[in-house]
């Protein structure tokens, strides 16, 4: 079958902000294909980036926990945000709206974790509220 190439027209100025997970960024056993298909969207996103140069500012963004009901954790569950609590859907609304805005008219080809610092606190048996149980 003969590659078919596809022309595409962008306005100047636009913006492009893939969705991802910070699962490209850390991964739990038998998630390989999850893990690879989100860091591949990292990859394809600085490459954008670089072919639509001058025309179109490609960015993502890698979301961890969000809570898509809005529910309030406590306990374990937040404190294992350095923020404090888990994220919702508005954490990622408003980046994205950031990203697209002029206001981030020199950001280009960048993935933003936006986790609540989840993926940067270290957690032991016994940090934060959490211990390690073996069922």
């Amino acid at each position: 079958m003969p590659v078919r190439r596809v022309r595409i027209t962008v306005m100047q100025g636009a913006s492009i902000v893939n969705i991802s997970s910070s699962r490209d960024r850390m991964s739990q056993p038998q998630t390989e294909s999850y893990t690879a298909a989100k860091g591949g969207i990292a990859a394809l996103t600085h490459a954008l980036a670089v072919s639509f140069a001058g025309k179109v500012r490609v960015n993502s963004i890698s979301p961890g926990w969000i809570d898509t009901s809005f529910k309030e954790y406590g306990g374990a569950d937040a404190q294992q945000h350095p923020v404090g609590r888990v994220g919702n859907p508005l954490d990622i609304a408003n980046a994205v709206f950031f990203l697209c805005s002029e206001n981030a008219g020199f950001i280009t080809g960048e993935n933003i974790c936006i986790d609540g610092g989840m993926t940067r606190l270290m957690i032991y048996h016994g940090d934060n509220g959490w211990s390690l149980s073996n069922k």
